[in-house]
């Protein structure tokens, strides 16, 4: 693999990409619809102002490809907030280094009674997160760890800081199965302003994350943009794309997942810039699912569950429920430790619930460990 995804993302211009998206007509999204595979030129016009005019056939179409290519499924998943120590200053994230909050790491009782305390509420898919303190919460720290974990779930995944490629190839060997890793935003320029402290302010070796995954052979890598930090979530998403297609090209024995995380309110956090409207975010999700039936669509309790009931069953394969974002949030749920504050706030069971009724059926385990990776 002699090519990286930075090489391709210094051939894109946001600018330009982004009058092409606004210059887009009715005419270009009627024949992106009548498509049946898309190109990013499609996408394009799917992410259109003008495709706004098309949502209910958006939908309806992401529906039913939603259902032929994953059934009538949701898969829950739930994060364990390992640590809150963390060395960044981002302008958005409760966990930064200049917020005076309470910092916490668990230890392994701590652990084992969140880990018990989560298969009470029945999860058995769980993302393991923490903030970006090599020192104390590193690759030593996830190595202890993680075979603790596993012990209690059929599949586990991280959203932790970038690692290199040996340390993940480590961490697939005693039971990791994916990686989250949101560029953030993929605007320079925004990128530089709200990463103002740390290691994060690396924006290529975040960007080359993905391909470090897939070169470890990790069975799963989640894609993303955090919506609000730049000026435009359609060129964003865009680039998402171009990094989703770029990365299926070379590690196509990988699964890949494509997260619509918006800014939520939390501890010293930036004014929230929310530029995209519920149905805008439902217009982004329905193309996404119309360039790719098979990739998994992720929906958090960062949304509310007003949105949450009527878009999952549209296009959404996965989610949470009942999330607490501060370590050891699931025995003790005390909200001085949190990242940022969820929206829905619901219970596992009321949302489990509400899918079953809309006739889904809410799937918390979807592997055996004989079955092998």
């Amino acid at each position: 693999m002699s090519r990286s995804f930075c090489d391709r993302f210094k051939e894109l211009d946001w600018d330009n990409i982004r009058l092409r998206i606004y210059n887009k007509t009715i005419n270009d999204v009627e024949r992106a619809l009548a498509r049946d595979i898309l190109s990013l030129d499609d996408f394009m016009s799917l992410l259109s102002p003008a495709a706004l005019f098309f949502i209910e056939k958006m939908a309806q179409k992401a529906q039913y490809l939603t259902r032929k290519r994953f059934g009538n499924i949701v898969s829950f998943y739930l994060p364990l907030y390992l640590s809150n120590l963390c060395t960044n200053e981002c302008t958005y994230c409760g966990f930064s280094i200049s917020n005076r909050i309470k910092r916490k790491v668990l230890n392994y009782s701590e652990i084992i009674n969140e880990c018990e305390k989560i298969n009470e509420i029945g999860f058995n898919n769980i993302l393991i997160v923490t903030g970006d303190c090599q020192s104390k919460v590193g690759i030593n720290y996830f190595l202890r760890v993680i075979p603790i974990i596993r012990k209690y779930f059929s599949s586990l995944m991280m959203e932790v800081q970038p690692l290199n490629i040996n340390e993940y190839s480590k961490l697939k060997t005693i039971g990791l199965d994916g990686v989250l890793i949101y560029q953030e935003t993929y605007n320079k320029q925004a990128y530089k302003l709200h990463h103002i402290k740390g290691d994060k302010q690396n924006f290529y070796w975040r960007m080359e994350t993905p391909e470090r995954i897939g070169k470890a052979g990790i069975d799963k890598i989640g894609l993303g943009a955090l919506i609000g930090l730049s000026n435009c979530w359609r060129t964003e998403y865009y680039i998402v794309a171009e990094h989703l297609f770029f990365l299926e090209r070379y590690f196509w024995k990988s699964r890949f997942s494509i997260s619509f995380p918006r800014l939520r309110p939390c501890v010293g956090g930036v004014d929230l810039n929310l530029s995209i409207k519920e149905a805008e975010l439902l217009q982004l999700i329905c193309a996404f699912r119309l360039l790719s039936s098979n990739v998994e669509l992720s929906l958090s309790t960062r949304e509310s569950p007003y949105f949450r009931d009527n878009v999952i069953p549209i296009a959404i394969n996965n989610i949470s429920a009942g999330s607490k974002t501060q370590p050891g949030g699931y025995v003790d749920s005390s909200k001085e430790l949190e990242q940022f504050s969820p929206y829905d706030n619901r219970s596992v069971l009321e949302i489990a619930n509400v899918l079953i009724k809309s006739g889904l059926q809410p799937v918390w385990k979807d592997w055996e460990y004989y079955l092998g990776r």
